[in-house]
């Protein structure tokens, strides 16, 4: 499958998401983006999902799941949310910023599968939802960790807070 976005667009999305990040928690207003640098593919609808790092260590990760919204909206909304929404960890503070390294991923609408024996965890990323609870694993995080479908349904269900 071709990347939706180009390498020069990757640069400027994590280029946006710092400054995004950066007056966030300085306390200003959004930051805007220029529509002059606005592209078809950034102004394409995907979902994304920003993950901050520090020191190698996760420090915030939040994905907005608009398939409705453009990319570069939903980049910007994820990038902020992961600096100061993320429910386990503390806001990102203007010291930390140097440290943090970002990583954006680009969803594909998610597809339904007939039941869980379907599920391949070294291939797909996987939602669970009931309810007002809801969580959602990238593929990235089954295979770094070396989880089994099992293991990363049971991670998936444990972050959405449903019981087991």
């Amino acid at each position: 499958m071709q990347a939706p976005v180009t390498p020069a667009e990757q640069r400027l999305l994590l280029d946006w998401s710092r400054r995004a990040i950066t007056t966030a928690v300085a306390g200003g207003t959004a930051w805007r983006v220029a529509e002059a640098d606005l592209t078809a593919n950034l102004r394409a609808p995907h979902a994304a999902f920003v993950t901050l790092w520090k020191q190698e260590e996760l420090r915030g990760c939040i994905g907005r799941m608009d398939f409705s919204r453009p990319l570069w909206e939903n980049v910007l909304h994820a990038a902020t949310a992961a600096a100061l929404e993320d429910p386990r960890f503390p806001r990102v503070t203007a010291a930390e910023l140097p440290a943090l390294a970002l990583e954006i991923s680009i969803l594909n609408p998610p597809v339904p599968i007939p039941g869980w024996q379907d599920f391949d965890v070294t291939r797909h990323g996987i939602i669970v939802e009931r309810g007002l609870h809801g969580a959602l694993l990238l593929p990235k995080v089954a295979r770094d960790h070396g989880w089994s479908a099992t293991a990363t349904l049971e991670a998936v269900c444990h972050k959405a807070g449903l019981p087991l």
